[in-house]
């Protein structure tokens, strides 16, 4: 695999794939920066080499073509800034003004493509848009790992036209650390899986079964596991028909000799809402008329300890409704654990995109854990031992 620093990229236009899939407010401000700030390296290395940059990227859903909600146009004053060099903007990703743009590139210049999907044809990994948006580069570098697991037009197709297909640093982050874990982990080594559903979980969760010695389970999924096992629940979140599947797990667990942490107390709230009366009752004692929505003070001691002891810790999934601040104690009392261990007993910490990401960084912690995943999909269908069609195209 061909990767950034092993190329030299003076004189050169690159066409790169990035995730600028970034939350924005009413106001189209950008609410976490995160992936913008994470490719920049990338982007860099190519202008210091004395190459052009052209960056493609989707953002949001947009369900029918071009939308003011969805436009990157909205990513050029803060991307500039980030960056620090002007950043020119072409109103296409196709089409002859975005050809003319982008041929028109000197070398230390970077271009910004509208939204790739404002055309349908990206997601279906139409082949004859990706030849369209290769004639805008003379070499492919694919630094979005957070799409890397799908067979996209910009992501994967587009490969085929290229001599040259780069492997972006964010892209090589993503696939050294998510080895570094599966194959050199050192002991002990925790898994914390959080989160709403099992369902989302299970695969990632089997395969640790073979590979850890703790796994933590907290957050949405926690009631489920709870009333499997014949608690109370209360409106809590249920998975009515993974009953078994939890089970399952628990006893796959046992036979591997893992051990499995579950909360010891929950904070229930009389509504879904921050402002909600809160309380705190013991795991499998939740009142019929409450939900479970954070993990108690037991908990977090119980957890903490564990992570404390750990050499190894991958944490995917918050611990509660992090959203509403009365609710997010237990996931940022993890996030602290993760960074003390990361501090105290030099562990291995990554934090496996999505909500853990955004817990972590939103705690100002992301730069005292060991590497921070941009990409949650796609790091857990790696970690499930699934082939992800972005790196594929990189190695063919």
């Amino acid at each position: 695999m061909k990767t950034v620093d092993s190329f030299d990229f003076a004189g050169r236009k690159a066409l790169v794939r990035v995730d600028f899939n970034v939350p924005l407010n009413e106001r189209f401000e950008i609410t976490d920066d995160t992936r913008i700030k994470a490719t920049i390296p990338t982007i860099k290395k190519i202008l210091a080499d004395g190459g052009s940059v052209i960056l493609m990227s989707h953002l949001g859903r947009p369900k029918e073509g071009p939308t003011e909600k969805y436009s990157l146009k909205h990513i050029v004053a803060p991307l500039s800034l980030i960056l620090g060099v002007p950043v020119k903007f072409a109103d296409d990703c196709i089409g002859e003004q975005a050809k003319e743009q982008a041929a028109a590139l000197q070398p230390g210049e970077v271009l910004l493509l509208e939204n790739l999907r404002f055309y349908k044809e990206e997601e279906k990994g139409d082949v004859a848009f990706a030849e369209k948006l290769s004639q805008l580069g003379d070499v492919w570098v694919n630094d979005a790992f957070g799409t890397a697991h799908r067979a996209h037009a910009s992501t994967a197709v587009i490969a085929q036209f290229f001599t040259d297909r780069i492997c972006g640093k964010v892209m090589q982050a993503e696939i050294d650390n998510a080895r570094h874990i599966l194959e050199n982990a050192e002991k002990p080594f925790t898994a914390i899986m959080g989160g709403a559903k099992i369902s989302d979980k299970i695969l990632i969760i089997e395969r640790l079964l073979d590979k850890v010695d703790n796994l933590i389970i907290g957050g949405g999924m926690t009631y489920t596991f709870t009333k499997a096992l014949g608690g109370k629940i209360g409106k809590s979140l249920l998975e009515a028909d993974k009953l078994g599947l939890a089970l399952n797990i628990l006893e796959k667990a046992k036979e591997k000799g893992v051990k499995v942490y579950m909360p010891l107390d929950n904070v229930t709230a009389d509504s879904f809402s921050n402002d909600a009366k809160r309380e705190v009752f013991a795991t499998g004692e939740i009142p019929d008329e409450l939900q479970g929505l954070d993990i108690g003070p037991k908990t977090i001691e119980l957890f903490s300890q564990v992570i404390a002891e750990s050499k190894t810790i991958l944490w995917n999934g918050p611990m509660g409704v992090f959203e509403f601040p009365n609710f997010a104690t237990g996931t940022n009392a993890i996030a602290e654990a993760v960074v003390k261990a990361t501090d105290d007993k030099n562990a291995f910490s990554l934090i496996g995109g999505g909500d853990s990401a955004a817990a972590i960084n939103n705690a100002g912690y992301g730069d005292r854990v060991s590497y921070v995943s941009t990409g949650g999909g796609a790091l857990l269908e790696y970690m499930e031992g699934k082939v992800l069609p972005g790196v594929a195209a990189l190695e063919a």
